[in-house]
């Protein structure tokens, strides 16, 4: 499974990168198939760079914050404009269970059509699984100031060069702080993509919005994690400094998203 940072910044676009978005493309012995872990402010225009639009197979969406959904009415766009029409049916998108509605109304639509004609909206029932292709996706509840919000859960199965199936598994955190269910949804992981918003010393005090780069270490050691990436950076947060304190709560691997980076699970 590759996995590619579309964009890492959190909370609103940096300058160096969109908000939260991230491509999966995995092959499952017939086909390559890509799906798509949010899609915020600013990222429709660069995940161009890594894929034809009409190649996504499917979006998941962890809550319906701006910075982790709002260019879902551009994609809208796109699908219903496109000079000669889009060539594909209706995107899959799994979302929490306002999502139709909220897109709708953020583009200034009735809700009925609304974006039903392009997308194929579906709600998350937690800890109820997807599959698509050679992905399981399964959503957690998590600990976030919203309606719904959801880490993901990825699970994959294709073959390796000699044919040999290999199984991964890839869990994003979606926003969150420290909660069973994160922990949960990341238990073994190969990879962990964890928000570290927050800075110990001036955010530790707020509770149940944001990690630290301290919280995220220990959710990735209790959970038996692999290897940490940290993400959802905003541009006033320190990366140096949340890795800093991630590594001594964590004994694997610890990075930072960057954007455009790609990594293979």
């Amino acid at each position: 499974m590759k996995l590619t940072i579309v964009g890492c910044t959190g909370s609103f676009p940096g300058p160096g990168s969109p908000a939260s978005c991230y491509l999966l493309t995995a092959h499952d012995g017939e086909r390559q198939w890509k799906i798509v872990m949010d899609l915020g402010s600013g990222a429709l225009g660069a995940i161009q760079r890594y894929t034809d639009l009409e190649d996504i197979d499917a979006i998941f969406l962890t809550h319906l914050h701006p910075d982790h959904c709002m260019d879902l009415c551009g994609l809208h766009v796109a699908v219903r404009w496109k000079p000669g029409g889009w060539g594909r049916d209706r995107i899959p998108v799994w979302g929490p269970a306002a999502t139709a509605d909220r897109m709708a109304t953020a583009y200034g639509l009735d809700l009925d059509p609304g974006m039903h004609e392009e997308f194929d909206f579906s709600n998350w029932s937690e800890r109820q699984s997807v599959q698509l292709g050679p992905f399981t996706v399964t959503p957690y509840t998590v600990n976030h100031p919203v309606e719904e919000a959801y880490a993901l859960r990825v699970e994959v199965t294709e073959p390796d060069k000699e044919g040999k199936a290999v199984s991964r598994i890839l869990t994003y955190s979606g926003d969150t702080d420290s909660c069973p269910g994160l922990e949960d949804a990341a238990r073994n992981a190969d990879l962990f993509l964890c928000e570290a918003a927050f800075e110990e010393g001036r955010d530790d005090a707020i509770k149940d919005v944001h990690m630290t780069g301290k919280r995220a270490g220990q959710a990735a050691t209790a959970a038996g994690a692999r290897r940490l990436l940290l993400t959802h950076i905003p541009v006033w947060t320190s990366q140096t400094k949340v890795m800093a304190e991630a590594r001594p709560e964590f004994a694997g691997d610890v990075a930072v998203a960057v954007a455009g980076v790609h990594y293979t699970v």
